[in-house]
């Protein structure tokens, strides 16, 4: 017996193809896609759509949309309550406004669900700056005063942050060890 004998054989196998498939196999696709990953329905439609491209369809026409919508009915989606979890993450990593509506966006949140969450994400906008300038070591928690280049620098990073501009100067502008309960009682 050759000793290379496993490898000729593998070589020799036909490569597995994944059938095109069905409604059957792309609403198992979607159940299992939504038990493993906190989703969109629009997540999950792209998810279903490339599926479809790279295996083929077979049957009937295919609608992704429609089979997201039903996760959704059936409570297996929420739209808002992904929102206000990334929301929440995103704030806790400091994260401002500009960058966490970007995410909604890019998540396929529909803008009612996003006005419903604009409340919560502007309520947090001071303690995420706050993170965010603690984390970078930006205005009250650096070891020395910033020179105005270095301001600018903290500045631009923070608005990068998604801050708003006026809180981003007023953080950056903070002297090192200066109370940042100030701030709290000034901002709106």
């Amino acid at each position: 017996m050759s000793t290379d004998r496993p490898s000729r054989e593998r070589q020799n196998r036909e490569r597995r193809v994944a059938p095109p498939l069905d409604t059957g196999a792309l609403e198992r696709l979607a159940l299992r896609y939504v038990e493993r990953f906190s989703t969109t329905r629009a997540r999950l439609a792209d998810y279903l759509t490339r599926k479809i491209r790279t295996r083929g369809w077979e049957g009937n026409g295919a609608d992704p949309v429609a089979i997201a919508e039903r996760m959704a009915a059936l409570g297996y989606i929420d739209d808002r309550a992904f929102g206000e979890a990334r929301a929440s993450a995103m704030a806790r990593r400091g994260l401002g406004k500009r960058r966490v509506t970007g995410a909604f966006r890019q998540a396929g949140i529909d803008a009612e669900d996003a006005e419903a969450l604009a409340p919560a994400i502007e309520a947090r906008a001071l303690d995420a700056a706050l993170t965010f300038a603690r984390k970078k070591r930006i205005g009250p928690f650096a070891a020395e005063e910033a020179d105005r280049p270095l301001r600018e620098k903290h500045i631009a990073a923070m608005i990068r942050g998604g801050h708003d501009f006026a809180l981003s100067r007023r953080i950056a502008t903070m002297a090192p060890g200066e109370d940042i309960d100030t701030l709290s009682r000034d901002w709106p």
